[in-house]
């Protein structure tokens, strides 16, 4: 295991160390526990989306191969 330096929030400090006073854990295994359930959520997840991708069908099957003449023509007109 690496060793690594957190900077909690009082409360977050004072709720972690509550907690493993109830379940008799140490609070260094409260936090491993809580990451590595962040973490594997995350991946899980993948990378998140932006809004509206993949949401619309523009009816033309060429827009993938064209993306980037697409976006400059598109931040051309934006100015």
């Amino acid at each position: 295991m690496l060793r690594t330096t957190v900077y909690l929030d009082e409360e977050i400090a004072l709720a972690i160390r509550q907690l493993a006073e109830t379940e008799r854990r140490t609070q260094a295994d409260i936090i491993r526990d809580a990451l590595r359930r962040y973490v594997n959520q995350a991946r899980r997840k993948g990378r998140p989306r932006l809004a509206g991708v993949g949401a619309y069908h523009s009816g033309r099957a060429d827009v993938s191969e064209r993306a980037e003449k697409l976006l400059k023509d598109a931040a051309r007109k934006s100015r």
